[in-house]
C-alpha cells in the first residue's frame, strides 16, 4: 500500500513538472497525426478498392485488359510491400533512404510531411484490402441493376456501392485509427515529437522511467478508449433508429400526386 501512495505522489509530481511542457504537446501531435493520416489512408484505400474492382472480361480490347492488369499489379505490389514491412522501417527508408539514393534530390523539408506520408501510406495498404472486402460484400445484383440503367463504374461505386460498403468497413476504419494512435510512437525514430518521444525526453531528464511511462500508458489508453466510444456512436448513427414507422402512402403508386379529398363542407 505504501508503494501505491509513493507511486501516486511521484506521478502527481511528474505531471506537475512535465504535464504542460511535454505531455500535452505530445498528445496534441499524436492525435493530429493519427487523425490526418487515417483520413488520407482511407482515401487511398477507397481509390485502390475502386481500381481493384473495375470490371473486365475476355471480350475487352487488349489495351484495356493490359492497363487493368497493370493497375491491379501495381496496387497488389503496393499493398504487399507496405503491409508486409514494419512502419518503423518504412519511416527510416522514406526519411533517410530517399535522400541517400537520390543524392538529396528527394528529401523532406518538413518532418511532419514525412510522418503523415508514412502513416498514410501504411494505413492505405490495410484499407485497400478492407475496402475491397466491403465492396465484394455488397449484393452483385445492385451493380447489375446500375449497369442496366446506364451507370458507369465510377457512378455505381460512388452512388450505390461505396455508401453501403462504408458501413461494413467502419469497424476496420476504427481499428486503423486506434492502431495509428499507438503506432505513431515508432516515428520517434525520425524525431517526431509525439507522445512517446515526449515521454522519452522527460524520462531522460528525471530518470524515473516506470512512473513516466506509466503516465504515458494511461494516456494512450484514454485516447484509444475515447476514440473507440466515438466510433461506436458513429456506427449507431449510421445504422439509423431501431424503431421504424410504417409508411401508409406510396407516392409512386399515384402518378397524379397525393392530395387530400375534402367533402362538400370543406372538411
Amino acid at each position: 500500500m505504501e508503494k501505491l501512495f509513493q507511486l501516486a505522489s511521484d506521478i502527481a509530481k511528474l505531471w506537475s513538472n512535465y504535464g504542460v511542457s511535454h505531455y500535452l504537446p505530445g498528445i496534441r501531435n499524436t492525435l493530429i497525426l493519427a487523425l490526418v493520416a487515417t483520413a488520407i489512408g482511407c482515401l487511398i484505400g477507397f481509390v485502390c478498392g475502386i481500381l481493384n474492382t473495375i470490371p473486365h472480361s475476355k471480350n475487352d480490347p487488349p489495351v484495356k485488359r493490359f492497363f487493368l492488369a497493370l493497375i491491379r499489379a501495381v496496387v497488389r505490389i503496393y499493398v504487399e510491400i507496405f503491409r508486409g514491412t514494419p512502419m518503423v522501417l518504412q519511416a527510416v527508408f522514406l526519411y533517410y533512404g530517399l535522400p541517400y539514393f537520390t543524392d538529396n534530390a528527394v528529401r523532406f523539408d518538413s518532418i511532419w510531411m514525412a510522418a503523415i506520408l508514412v502513416v498514410s501510406i501504411n494505413t492505405g495498404a490495410y484499407m485497400a484490402e478492407s475496402v475491397r472486402g466491403g465492396i465484394i460484400s455488397i449484393d452483385p445484383g445492385q451493380t447489375e441493376g446500375a449497369k442496366a440503367i446506364g451507370m458507369t463504374h465510377v457512378q455505381t461505386m460512388t452512388s450505390i456501392i461505396l455508401p453501403q460498403a462504408l458501413r461494413n468497413i467502419m469497424p476496420q476504419i476504427g481499428n486503423n485509427l486506434i492502431i495509428n494512435i499507438k503506432d505513431t510512437s515508432v516515428l520517434n525514430v525520425i524525431s517526431v515529437t509525439e507522445l512517446y518521444f515526449a515521454s522519452k525526453s522527460a524520462a531522460g531528464v528525471y530518470y524515473r522511467y516506470f512512473e513516466i511511462f506509466f503516465i504515458t500508458c494511461v494516456i494512450y489508453f484514454i485516447m484509444t478508449f475515447t476514440a473507440s466510444r466515438i466510433l461506436r456512436w458513429l456506427e449507431s448513427k449510421m445504422d439509423g433508429p431501431k424503431d421504424y414507422q410504417l409508411v401508409e402512402y406510396d407516392p409512386m403508386a399515384d402518378p397524379c400526386g397525393h392530395f387530400q379529398v375534402t367533402n362538400k363542407k370543406g372538411r
